[in-house]
């Protein structure tokens, strides 16, 4: 039998996993609209949270106190999904998982704006690092002129903002609600694109599609049964191991070797982000910054 900070660490370990392999079909995707893999991954991620939702709330499961803030939270989960896509598909994955990690850093300058948080040196100091380290990893796009490593950091942007939200929603709201109107909200958003046209999968491709919106969903459930079960000091670090994942994925189906630069740029983010969190212990604060997408 598991104790619950080892249950803790499989759910963090299998969400990472989960994850880490969404993001390689989102890469894989890159001939159909990513308009169309929005919409598998809201339909799927739907069909996923049904299973959770408590019998005696299965009539009135959509009622909520705070619909704009579920707006708001989802208007910021829509953008950092669609930037997290385009971006996948248009640099290496190694490249797009380590910026994707300054999100503690974008998390505490917006704190201070939306949760009246005071931040002190050490964070800052961390907060500069992390900028460095995101400009050496995102150098060849600018002497490039290559647009799409800014769709990590707006990435970074949306998520940083849905940790706040999310943080002021779960006060009240139960984690299937919350996972349901995003699901629901990807869904609605991919219809939109239906002007620039569809492309019919086969089997195969239905299959790995609907995957998109099964792993997604199911990463967010398993990352939040993660910190309830478990220390968050214990498990966050875990996270980390999608670098790893994404330079093995990255070589194994598309031949991309990191660059000496990505791996510095990525070291410094992650140690930026490692400051911040353990800063966050030290104030008796919840670090819980989930993808969520």
């Amino acid at each position: 039998m598991l104790s619950k900070n080892q249950l803790g660490f499989l759910y963090m370990f299998i969400s990472i996993c989960a994850f880490s392999v969404m993001d390689l079909i989102v890469k894989w995707s890159e001939n159909y609209p990513v308009g169309e893999v929005l919409f598998f991954r809201g339909l799927f991620g739907m069909i996923t949270i049904f299973f959770i939702i408590p019998r005696e709330k299965f009539l009135s499961f959509y009622k909520t106190n705070r619909p704009m803030l579920h707006f708001k939270r989802c208007i910021a989960g829509l953008i950092a999904i669609v930037a997290i896509f385009i971006a996948l598909r248009n640099l290496p994955l190694a490249t797009v998982v380590s910026i994707s990690f300054a999100a503690p850093i974008f998390t505490t300058i917006m704190s201070i704006f939306f949760l009246s948080e005071k931040v002190g040196l050490y964070r800052w100091i961390a907060v500069v690092v992390g900028f460095i380290g995101i400009l050496i990893i995102s150098q060849p796009g600018f002497s490039s002129f290559n647009i799409y490593y800014i769709y990590p950091v707006i990435f970074c942007f949306g998520l940083s903002y849905v940790a706040i939200a999310i943080k002021k929603l779960s006060s009240t709201e139960p984690v299937w609600l919350i996972g349901f109107y995003f699901s629901f909200s990807i869904m609605i958003l991919s219809f939109f694109t239906l002007q620039h046209g569809w492309i019919f999968p086969d089997l195969l491709d239905l299959f790995l599609l609907s995957m998109v919106g099964i792993l997604g969903g199911l990463a967010n459930l398993w990352l939040t049964q993660s910190y309830k079960y478990s220390d968050v000091s214990l498990v966050t670090p875990i996270k980390y191991l999608a670098l790893v994942f994404a330079i093995i994925f990255g070589y194994i189906f598309w031949e991309e070797i990191p660059t000496i630069k990505t791996l510095i740029g990525a070291f410094l983010v992650v140690v930026s982000s490692v400051i911040i969190f353990r800063r966050e212990i030290y104030h008796n604060k919840q670090v819980s910054i989930a993808r969520h997408e």
